[in-house]
């Protein structure tokens, strides 16, 4: 049983104990070496915890055992990201089979964010710090708890909250509930501002948000951030095919949809179901012929230049039209092969934030490819919560890359020298 935050533990748990032996709804604690949850105050309640920590699914056991045997150092880190990711993917598809207009409201930036943003980030820092936090935790990532503390959201808290609690009761991996303030400090422990110096897990709880919501493609996007590298990432892709996205239209295909991406530094890139299926290698492809190569780019238009793509794939002689998806589920198909090129080129203006591409740019580095930016520099993700780039962000295997990069800055440099319109 969990101690609750501000009152004398020892105290705390007797009381709790003898009132319910159900799980208790617990407020999110700060975070300290451990959330104050689940720092207990007996041997015996100590030795639940051990318990409560070993408690997991098979599928759940299973990643994280397949992990600690390839003898990586970020072995736990990455089982515990997968587990997260999992959880979290197992939520949102909840919410997508059921959405209604109260599970959808709007942020400042008048983009869209449901139920499933703020639920997915809560279960991710969750089980982090449940299962590999040892020291201070920081998290950049995307979403905090302002607009769910102003009048009239309480329905919507209410909504993340049960759909949280019952994620967490139906896993039967931890054996605690949130209150509604805890559900808001759960949130908010994603504030953190990165940096070069130390571990940073960087998490977008759904990348693709209008995708999301219109039934298509999203991730959720986690990744780990150590003296400012980009170490491990996880991209979970709860509606891409788990073997080609050729087979994304095809009903009869007989494909497993749902797919489980992840790579760590050194170790190469690799893909599974997201129920926990034995991992497969991926790598990107060896195509050196642009003829030949497909390329990716953003569904939305507001979220890259059509027009500068479409001019970079003519003058590489790409014939196939482009293959246009929502958020980093690209990333995951490009590693594997499913295309050639991902092209994103926001409008003048745009700042990239880390979250977006962290986790999709290490699984496609290890799976043998190149991501850059538009000048051929390596992307940077230790300056804080954005990127500092030129121009754009472009992917490709390493045969393609200096094409591609000749291709990019001479229609770049043709579009700068268009008058602009009056």
């Amino acid at each position: 049983m969990a101690a609750r935050v501000g009152l004398p533990q020892q105290a705390l748990l007797a009381s709790a104990l003898a009132r319910s032996p159900s799980p208790a709804r617990l407020p999110y604690p700060p975070l300290l070496r451990l959330p104050t949850y689940l720092r207990f105050a007996s041997a015996d309640a100590d030795a639940g915890l051990q318990n409560l920590r070993h408690r997991r699914p098979f599928a759940a056991r299973a990643m994280s055992l397949r992990s600690e045997a390839a003898g990586s150092p970020y072995a736990a880190e990455l089982a515990a990201a997968k587990k997260a990711v999992s959880l979290a993917a197992r939520l949102c598809q909840t919410v997508q089979q059921e959405i209604e207009q109260s599970d959808v409201q709007s942020k400042a930036d008048k983009s869209p964010v449901t139920v499933a943003d703020y639920g997915s980030q809560i279960l991710v820092s969750l089980v982090l710090n449940m299962e590999v936090t040892s020291g201070s935790f920081s998290m950049v990532a995307e979403e905090d708890s302002e607009d769910l503390r102003k009048d009239g959201a309480g329905e919507i808290l209410e909504r993340i909250t049960d759909l949280v609690n019952e994620t967490l009761a139906e896993d039967a991996s931890f054996n605690i509930l949130l209150s509604q303030e805890g559900i808001l400090s759960a949130i908010d422990s994603g504030k953190s501002e990165g940096g070069p110096s130390g571990r940073h897990w960087v998490l977008d709880p759904i990348d693709g948000t209008k995708g999301f919501l219109r039934g298509g493609q999203y991730a959720i996007a986690l990744a780990l951030l150590d003296e400012g590298k980009v170490v491990l990432g996880v991209l979970g892709c709860p509606n891409l095919p788990l073997s080609s996205i050729s087979n994304l239209n095809s009903s009869s295909s007989g494909d497993q949809i749902g797919a489980l991406f992840s790579a760590t530094i050194g170790c190469g890139a690799e893909v599974q179901s997201l129920d926990g299926s034995p991992p497969q290698k991926i790598s990107v492809c060896s195509t050196d012929n642009p003829v030949n190569a497909s390329f990716f780019e953003s569904y939305e238009g507001a979220h890259t230049m059509h027009d500068l793509t479409g001019s970079i794939a003519e003058k590489l002689g790409v014939q196939a039209p482009p293959v246009r998806i929502d958020s980093q589920a690209k990333y995951g198909a490009l590693a594997r092969g499913d295309g050639a090129i991902y092209l994103r080129f926001p409008y003048k203006g745009y700042r990239e934030k880390i979250w977006d591409h962290a986790a999709g740019a290490i699984v496609v580095t290890e799976a043998g490819g190149l991501v850059t930016d538009a000048s051929g520099n390596d992307l940077d993700f230790s300056k804080g919560r954005f990127l500092d780039l030129d121009t754009g962000i472009i992917a490709t295997n390493k045969q393609l890359m200096p094409s591609l990069l000749k291709a990019v800055q001479e229609a770049i440099k043709e579009k700068d020298q268009v008058p602009s319109p009056l």
